[in-house]
């Protein structure tokens, strides 16, 4: 069983891109973050013609959030109870005997604009909602852009970016929240000590320097982290694939053994 996660960065500009990807990496489940249309415009046919079936929560021009599937899947829940102003953020459903939850958290801006206090309330409230509704003795996944990096070796400069967005305590100590709950960074539990990012600006040759940030995870419980036999970072679609502008997030892709 694949599982991924993508903040595709448009949908509409990216449906061909995303399709190219469905094709050579055949993934099971995929969240994907910031799709920037609302529920109408959602391309059902053309996923479900790629065999993917989608339970979808869109946004006029921003946010965003679907699970698509193979095998249908079950909605669990749509938006983080209490932070709806914040927007189209939070999808979950069940695939299987495996509970997906897909996110796209605020961005925040900077340490000094009005959202960080409220990207930090929306972490508090995420952490709040798995502490309330799920037991840490399930298997869940927890999949999306953090838009945080939950350590120093997830950044390409930590030295001078550290207090900075994303690499701030506040946020950090929300994430790691999370972990105290019953989560395990996946890739982080299979590579300890490697620096790999997932996303990288667009601007001055960033990606091409590798000047980037791992801030696109994949969050598992215990009985879910003992399945996964693989991750990777798909660094290779980050680059233009037949004349398709790719995000500037790259997917995170795992393999899970079937119970």
């Amino acid at each position: 069983m694949r599982i991924a996660t993508w903040n595709i960065n448009g949908l509409q500009a990216r449906l061909g891109f995303l399709l190219h990807w469905l094709r050579q990496r055949q993934p099971d489940v995929v969240g994907v973050q910031e799709l920037k249309l609302v529920d109408d415009q959602f391309p059902h046919a053309e996923l479900r013609a790629a065999g993917y079936h989608a339970i979808c929560y869109g946004q006029k021009g921003w946010n965003g959030v679907a699970i698509l599937s193979r095998e249908p899947a079950r909605l669990e829940q749509r938006g983080l109870p209490g932070q709806e102003e914040f927007g189209a953020r939070l999808l979950s459903a069940e695939v299987g005997d495996l509970s997906f939850t897909t996110l796209y958290c605020p961005n925040g801006k900077h340490v000094g604009h009005p959202d960080f206090p409220r990207k930090l309330a929306w972490l508090d409230a995420l952490a709040d909602h798995f502490e309330a509704r799920y037991r840490a003795e399930q298997t869940i996944v927890l999949a999306g852009d953090f838009n945080l990096c939950p350590g120093a070796l997830d950044s390409y400069d930590e030295a001078r970016l550290q207090g900075s967005i994303f690499h701030t305590d506040d946020e950090r100590s929300r994430f790691k929240r999370l972990l105290q709950w019953g989560f395990r960074d996946v890739f982080r539990e299979k590579f300890p000590t490697e620096q790999r990012f997932s996303w990288w600006d667009y601007r001055a040759g960033a990606f091409h320097m590798n000047r980037g940030l791992r801030i696109d995870l994949l969050l598992a419980t215990s009985a879910a982290l003992a399945r996964v036999r693989a991750i990777e970072i798909d660094r290779d679609y980050r680059k233009k694939k037949d004349g398709m502008i790719a995000s500037d997030h790259a997917p995170v892709l795992a393999d899970l053994e079937h119970t």
